[in-house]
Order: C-alpha cells, then sequence, then structure tokens
C-alpha cells in the first residue's frame, strides 16, 4: 500500500475555518503524522446518506490528497458523492461544528448532516 499523496487537485474544499478548526484539533489531541483527515459518506441518517468526518490511517482503497498541510483520505468509491464540496466550521449563535456544502446533494435533512443525491 503506497503512501504517496496524490497530485492532482483534491474534490473538495476546505475553508479558512475548517482548517483552523481542524489543526487545532491535530494540536490539541496530538494526531499522529500517520492519521490523516478521512472524509467521506456511509448510509443511514435521516435523508439516506451520511457523511463521514474523522482522523484515521490510511487504508487500501484511499485516495490521498493535502489542502494546506492536512491530509486528506478518501475512499475512491465516495468521490462521486464528494466531489465540489466544500467542509466549513461554523462557531456562532446559530451554529457551531462543521459544515458540509454538497452541490451533488438533490436533498438534505434539517440539520445538515445527511444528504440524498
Amino acid at each position: 500500500m503506497s503512501t504517496e499523496s496524490i497530485v492532482a487537485p483534491a474534490p473538495l474544499t476546505l475553508t479558512e475555518g475548517a482548517i483552523k478548526e481542524l489543526r487545532k484539533l491535530i494540536d490539541q489531541q496530538e494526531i499522529s503524522p500517520d492519521f490523516g483527515l478521512r472524509v467521506g459518506v456511509e448510509g443511514g441518517g435521516c435523508s439516506g446518506m451520511s457523511y463521514l468526518l474523522g482522523f484515521d490511517q490510511k487504508k487500501e482503497g484511499d485516495s490521498e490528497y493535502n489542502i494546506e498541510g492536512i491530509r486528506i483520505f478518501m475512499n475512491k468509491g465516495h468521490g462521486l458523492y464528494l466531489a465540489g464540496m466544500e467542509v466549513d466550521f461554523k462557531n456562532g449563535l446559530d451554529a457551531r461544528g462543521f459544515t458540509f456544502n454538497n452541490p451533488n446533494a438533490s436533498s438534505t435533512c434539517g440539520c445538515g448532516s445527511s444528504f440524498s443525491a
């Protein structure tokens, strides 16, 4: 299994707020350099599919990208659902946490954590 990063641009973007929060989490939780941010989807949620976002090790079948020095791991099969998606971090009175702006979603749930394509 290769640990080389793909030279191609990542199929998703991280906003400045998301990058800042991820770097803070990496420092606070002392995340090992062997780990990266896993972005993906899984079946379930009130709209059919839920987003995955968390630190994990690279697995077979993953593509690896680098956004502003943050390693991103994504199962190759999830690219269809995540291409063009923007991950943001909100820290306001009305919302706090990571949000997903996915142009591939035909509908989303009220909380924004699940979608259908």
